[in-house]
């Protein structure tokens, strides 16, 4: 069980790496998915709302500190994002929601409330309406994030090897 934690942590710093240098490719009018969110999604799920929440923290935490962006905000958003995540963990149905479309519905509504949380401490805009702005930096990246979920879906082990 440890040397999962650590495969958590070592796992995140290729995934940061796709997410600032491939993702803002294929971005769609600046709006890119968050490859660190499923990937904290994906951790909740299997080890429960606790671990989420830290992993959360720690993930914000390195993201913000090796991208420079401000300090915190980032962090507070994958916090909630992993707690929020870890309400669906459960033993007895993490089978269902990697082999349905569940766990795409679980990353957009966490990524929604990532994405919200971060643009409302780093992108604060006297201008801009509230609801406009939970549209646009918070439903949209959301539903793009999802989308791209699919992919682990697809992927994921059909039976078990163990």
């Amino acid at each position: 069980m440890r040397s999962e934690y650590i495969y958590s942590i070592l796992l995140f710093f290729p995934v940061l790496v796709i997410q600032t240098t491939i993702i803002p490719l294929i971005s769609i009018n600046g709006i890119v998915p968050d490859l660190i969110i499923i990937l904290l999604v994906f951790y909740t799920l299997r080890n429960g709302q606790i671990y989420g929440t830290v992993l959360g923290f720690v993930y914000g935490f390195l993201f913000d500190l090796i991208t420079g962006s401000l300090l915190g905000s980032s962090m507070i958003a994958k916090t909630l994002a992993g707690f929020t995540a870890g309400y669906f963990s459960n033993e007895n149905k993490i089978d269902i929601y990697f082999k349905s479309y569940n766990f795409a519905l679980i990353v957009m509504l966490c990524s929604v409330i990532s994405f919200v949380i971060n643009s409302f401490f780093s992108n604060i805009d006297l201008n801009t309406n509230i609801f406009a702005m939970i549209f646009q930096m918070g439903l949209l990246p959301g539903f793009y994030t999802a989308v791209f979920s699919l992919i682990i879906i697809v992927f994921y082990p059909r039976r078990s090897f163990s």
